[in-house]
């Protein structure tokens, strides 16, 4: 596995002040900062080092003198705010532990942080505003009622605050906030269904907002919004696909985009001022992220991931239209260019509805019909995108399994009528999607019908218990990494600040038929239903999938099917250190051989077998 596992990039930061330089982060054990002197040249650690783990993400200073940032302690997700003086190389704590303090936005006189934040065990998360170095001055700007507020952007003379007020991951308001007096405007027109506004951006005269919404639309568009009259200007009409990223350049005059294109990223370059696009040269195709401008308004620079980069950064020169790349992701020797690309590819549901997905296929070395993993992802509304596998080429490369990764109903990057198919009562609709896949795989003459697993994290984890609990028969396995394993008691034990949202996506379990369905439906009350080998993962901090939903589910399960449970007592939503990771990686790596693998796949070698009562880790 070890080949595997030393593949990494490192992503950008951003540019330096004033060299042409970049600047890229390492966020694990500890966080560091890494300057780029030109492209290809070596990163150079620079002062930036902070010895510690659970950070976030770093947040600069316009004037560079310092920078904010969040970390949380286990995986707890109780998010502090720091702030970090660059040259002394010395962290503050700006709060007092006790509060949940999350996405600072420095003023562009740096000496302001609008930031969101809730009380320990609270309700939504309002907005707040601090002088980081004189933390007395913390107040309250806008006071939440129930939804998630998060600021974006400060005004060019500092004077008001654009924030979006979450009412669903994805619904929600725009607004601005009068620094001074904490005065309120709604800038988003009324509406009788719920719309998404996100990123919003002034424009450098501030007589003007750049937004991404979906207004008056299926899909997500960028929009400019003049505050005088409130009236919307739509920049990529023309275009039918989700605008995902946007950035101003310093000097207001070119905008860069990226849409996603069936999974696919695409630069773009606008014109503001007459709405004419300009030409981009090709790209990989791949994932286009953390667009960053040169305060010369000509470099612009992104991450770039394809599933042979784990994460390449680049620069496009704007004037004379050329790339280069930066800094490339560090193999370790391993020659990523022979790992396979995926296939696009499309099964019909029940409802005639038209489902896809991406097929990594193994390399023709091995033979005969491969063992299949259906691989679900989070949100709901997410959507699988073919970056960089990691230890996952292992299974295709080593082991010869497939691996399809399905964005099924309810997924995002396909409209948000095909969003809000999964919504309340409709959850099932997407187990269904998973059932029409496994026929669709019988008639494929490559891929081994009668071995399939489906694993998934988070809400994919409880799509692959609702799939074990409806299609038992048809599977050698099931793994659910920090999965949900009943509805009602997922949104009324996890966090305050974010109960509001699980709310609006999955029901309200308040309202007496919307719990009925979740019980119904709950995995955990099904459990006698699932006949195949199961494999549960958790982290004890978990604030988001309380442990106790794992744990309900083997003591429902345990010596009845063969269940295995890896619980880590330092982790939350997901596991961070490596040691916890690589642990994990090999539980999985031993469930699939002992129950996936065809035993007479004559590569594999077993150790003793696990037992029918179930192997339970623990990780101290």
């Amino acid at each position: 596995m070890q080949p595997y596992l030393n593949i990494y990039g490192l992503p950008l930061a951003g540019w330096h002040p004033t060299r042409r330089e970049l600047r890229l982060k390492g966020l694990s054990s500890v966080a560091w900062v890494s300057g780029l002197s030109g492209p290809g040249a070596e990163p150079e650690t620079t002062s930036t080092y902070i010895q510690e783990s659970g950070i976030y993400d770093l947040y600069w200073q316009p004037q560079d003198q310092y920078l904010a940032y969040v970390k949380d302690t286990d995986g707890n997700e109780v998010f502090q705010l720091y702030l970090y003086d660059i040259d002394r190389h010395q962290s503050v704590q700006l709060m007092d532990g006790k509060t949940r303090n999350t996405e600072p936005v420095w003023s562009p006189a740096g000496d302001q942080i609008a930031y969101s934040s809730s009380p320990a065990s609270g309700q939504g998360v309002s907005l707040r505003l601090l002088n980081p170095f004189k933390p007395a001055t913390d107040r309250l700007l806008a006071q939440s009622a129930g939804g998630y507020l998060k600021a974006y952007d400060w005004s060019p003379d500092g004077r008001q605050v654009v924030y979006c007020d979450f009412a669903a991951n994805t619904a929600s308001t725009l607004w601005l906030a009068e620094v001074k007096t904490g005065a309120k405007t709604s800038l988003s027109p009324a509406t009788a269904a719920p719309e998404l506004y996100e990123t919003p951006q002034f424009s450098r005269d501030g007589k003007g907002l750049y937004v991404i919404t979906d207004h008056d639309s299926d899909v997500r568009r960028l929009v400019y919004l003049d505050l005088p009259t409130k009236q919307f200007n739509y920049l990529t009409a023309n275009i039918k696909w989700d605008v995902e990223e946007f950035q101003l350049s310093p000097d207001g005059r070119t905008l860069a985009f990226v849409i996603n294109e069936a999974g696919i990223s695409r630069l773009h370059l606008l014109d503001p001022a007459n709405g004419k696009n300009r030409p981009v040269p090709q790209l990989p195709p791949g994932l286009i992220s953390d667009l960053k401008w040169r305060r010369n308004s000509v470099d612009l620079a992104f991450n770039v991931k394809t599933p042979q980069t784990p994460n390449d950064v680049y620069a496009l020169n704007t004037t004379t239209n050329t790339v280069e790349i930066w800094a490339r992701s560090t193999t370790n020797g391993f020659d990523t260019k022979t790992l396979v690309t995926p296939q696009l590819v499309s099964w019909q549901a029940a409802d005639k509805r038209t489902i896809s997905g991406f097929l990594y296929r193994p390399p023709a070395k091995f033979k005969g019909p491969r063992p299949v993993i259906i691989d679900l992802h989070g949100g709901p509304e997410e959507q699988y995108r073919p970056g960089f596998g990691y230890e996952d080429n292992y299974f295709l490369n080593e082991l010869g399994v497939a691996k399809i990764y399905p964005n099924v109903r309810g997924s995002s990057g396909y409209g948000k009528a095909f969003l809000a198919l999964d919504n309340d009562l409709n959850r099932e609709d997407a187990v269904g999607d998973v059932g029409a896949l496994l026929d669709w795989i019988k008639t494929q003459p490559d891929l081994d019908a009668n071995h399939v697993m489906v694993q998934g994290v988070s809400y994919g984890g409880y799509l692959a218990l609702m799939v074990a609990t409806t299609y038992s028969e048809r599977l050698r396995g099931a793994v659910s990494d920090s999965g949900i394993t009943n509805l009602a008691t997922f949104v009324e034990r996890t966090e305050g600040w974010r109960r509001g949202l699980q709310r609006a996506e999955f029901g309200d379990e308040r309202v007496p038929a919307v719990k009925a369905f979740m019980e119904r439906s709950a995995p955990l009350n099904n459990a006698p239903k699932i006949k195949t080998p199961l494999l549960l993962i958790q982290g004890q901090n978990d604030p988001r999938v309380p442990v106790s939903e794992a744990n309900a589910l083997f003591q429902a399960t345990k010596g009845k099917i063969p269940v295995w449970y890896l619980l880590a007592r330092d982790e939350g939503h997901g596991f961070v250190r490596p040691e916890n990771r690589n642990y994990r990686l090999y539980a999985l790596l031993r469930f699939v051989q002992e129950y996936l693998l065809p035993q007479t796949n004559p590569s594999l070698k077993l150790q003793p077998r696990g037992t029918a009562a179930g192997l339970t880790g623990e990780i101290k």
